[in-house]
């Protein structure tokens, strides 16, 4: 099993729009990757403008269907003027995880 996790950060005032996107991503992966086993996301309690991504694939060809694919190529066109800085990219193999 393969793993992201990404850390995003959105520019003061953007928070919802950064939130919608993931939102977006998340429902087209329940609708349309069979093979991306999880893909959760997060925003920070304190810092609103902070999300964090956690995506699970089969193997490397569901993690790049899904990074190749139109909806993630729609989120990066709308976050890319809204990210306070660069996303923080962690690709992993998991070890444990509760099933």
């Amino acid at each position: 099993m393969l793993t992201i996790t990404a850390v995003i950060r959105a520019k003061k005032g953007h928070e919802d729009t950064m939130r919608r996107a993931l939102l977006e991503v998340a429902e087209n992966v329940r609708s349309n990757e069979r093979n991306t086993i999880g893909f959760s996301f997060s925003q920070d309690q304190t810092n609103p403008g902070v999300f964090t991504t956690y995506e699970r694939f089969v193997d490397r060809a569901a993690m790049d269907a899904h990074n190749n694919s139109q909806v993630v190529a729609r989120f990066f066109g709308i976050a890319k003027p809204i990210l306070d800085g660069d996303v923080v990219l962690v690709t992993g193999t998991e070890i444990s995880a509760k099933a």
